[in-house]
């Protein structure tokens, strides 16, 4: 059972995000949150796999509530940020700063699940046109390479196909390798790159110019 702790500043949100996950018999919403600042001792007292973190608030936004999560926790729970427009400012910033991907709250209902899912498996939700675009206002000048890390030229072409939003399998088939292998690959790249997601290891490509948007 994924345990989530809700947090959006509407009641509504909250309460139609709920009847969603709730619904779907394997996922469970263990507490609510109005504002950032009560993410931390919510997440301490609850141990939720998966933090749903709306973006603006009036009090602490979700950016800076994600890298107060992050920092308090050794194994943080995963955040899954919520927002109205995918080319939000904060919604780069807050991937960025940790979290393990976003979600539009027009999403489908089945979506929102499947989301949630997901992220709490250590996946990660991208979408990559959005990514992109968001990366090429806060990239740096292209230079070919990650500062300090060295990656082979086979783990280079695995990330440049991960900034795609493609899946290992989908990895696997484009360079006709084993899931298995792409699997070890992406291990290796999160290894060097000091991150512990796809997600973060996208962003950190984009961010240094070794990918371009």
């Amino acid at each position: 059972m994924t345990r989530v702790l809700i947090v959006d500043d509407d009641d509504l949100i909250r309460a139609g995000l709920r009847a969603v996950l709730t619904a779907t018999g394997d996922v469970t919403v263990v507490g609510e949150a109005a504002d950032g600042d009560e993410v931390v001792p919510q997440a301490v007292k609850l141990r939720p796999d998966v933090v749903l973190m709306d973006v603006r608030m009036p009090r602490i936004d979700g950016l800076q509530a994600t890298r107060l999560l992050l920092d308090r926790f050794d194994d943080p729970p995963r955040v899954l940020v919520l927002t109205t427009f995918e080319n939000d400012e904060y919604v780069y910033e807050a991937l960025a700063a940790g979290a393990s991907g976003f979600l539009l709250k027009r999403a489908r209902p089945e979506r929102i699940a499947e989301a949630v899912r997901l992220v709490a498996q250590g996946d990660s939700l991208l979408f990559p046109a959005a990514v992109r675009r968001l990366a090429a206002a806060h990239q740096r000048p292209a230079e070919g390479r990650l500062p300090g890390v060295r990656l082979t030229e086979r783990e280079a072409e695995v990330l440049a196909l991960m900034a795609e939003g493609l899946s290992n399998a989908e990895i696997a088939a484009r360079l006709v390798l084993g899931v298995e292998t792409i699997k070890t690959h992406v291990g290796s790249i999160l290894g060097k790159l000091g991150v512990r997601d796809r997600t973060q290891a996208v962003v950190t490509a984009y961010r240094s110019g070794f990918i371009s948007p």
